[in-house]
């Protein structure tokens, strides 16, 4: 989910998003075997790794700032901390679209009015995560279903302050009437408001599991000069600054993000080549059932 513009501040938070990228006409393949699948845990810290941080949305949202207001991207949703929205059960996150007219907040930092005529929601980590010379390895997941329905914007990223000086990790981001496809992108640029990395980016993975009906692990590695992303635990995406598009990947080096999840609803990400007609557009739920940190040497 690339955005434009940051600095922006929400119960606390810096920030956000973006022009649409482009995707390959080609989306490449991978076998995800398992309908819902779930991190071996034990397999991952005996690798190596260490666990930083856990939510499985047990108990409330203190560990995440909630954004309330529009967004960009010519998206329709205003971000809500409504319950219809925002809701915790059973140790599940939902995020539901709604269609409903509201008038709000253009964007949290500017108290400019707009209507909109969806709601959903979009909540961001508190800490930060960075990978850096103490801990060169970040690894972060989230096991989730995607949310189905055509205009539904599922994400799953992590972004800094001041896009994209501090870079963007999209672990996962999808369109909800194609329920066996997802995309993986990155973003960094030395200028606010400015990607310097190419819009050929983005790269879009068939699996052959449905996404929305079925529990499935996004993850990425993030590293000095490369970014793995991963799927119920197998790499199917490899980027280095040698061969990424843009070479900037060591450019976030040291660099800090929040961990983001939302629910957008139209907006450019949708763009053929003209925007959604709202109209048209079908709200669905999106669930996540943990989010999790680990570090690595």
């Amino acid at each position: 989910m690339n955005k434009l513009l940051t600095t922006i501040a929400i119960i606390s938070l810096a920030t956000i998003l973006s022009t649409s990228c482009k995707k390959k006409d080609d989306p490449a393949a991978i076998a995800t075997d398992t309908m819902n699948y779930d991190m071996d845990e034990a397999a991952v810290i005996n690798a190596g790794w260490t666990k930083t941080s856990e939510e499985n949305f047990s108990g409330d949202l203190s560990n995440w700032n909630i954004w309330q207001g529009g967004a960009y991207n010519n998206e329709y949703q205003y971000y809500s901390n409504s319950p219809e929205n925002l809701n915790l059960k059973d140790g599940i996150l939902t995020i539901t679209a709604i269609r409903k007219t509201v008038t709000g907040n253009q964007v949290p930092s500017n108290n400019t009015q707009k209507t909109f005529d969806f709601t959903s929601a979009r909540i961001e980590s508190k800490t930060k995560i960075s990978a850096n010379s103490t801990t060169p390895k970040v690894r972060f997941a989230a096991r989730m279903k995607l949310a189905p329905g055509y205009g539904m914007w599922p994400a799953f990223w992590s972004y800094g302050a001041a896009w994209p000086t501090n870079g963007e990790i999209d672990v996962i981001e999808a369109k909800g009437h194609l329920p066996f496809q997802y995309g993986t992108n990155y973003f960094y640029g030395s200028t606010a408001g400015t990607s310097q990395v190419p819009s050929t980016s983005g790269l879009d993975l068939t699996t052959t599991k449905d996404l929305t009906k079925y529990w499935h692990v996004y993850e990425v590695i993030w590293e000095e000069t490369k970014l793995t992303f991963m799927l119920n635990g197998k790499v199917i995406r490899t980027l280095t600054s040698a061969n990424s598009p843009g070479q900037y990947i060591d450019e976030m080096f040291g660099k800090q993000q929040n961990i983001t999840l939302n629910l957008a609803v139209g907006g450019d990400y949708f763009r053929n080549p003209n925007l959604p007609d709202p109209a048209d557009i079908e709200t669905g739920s999106m669930y996540v059932d943990w989010v999790k940190v680990f570090t690595s040497n």
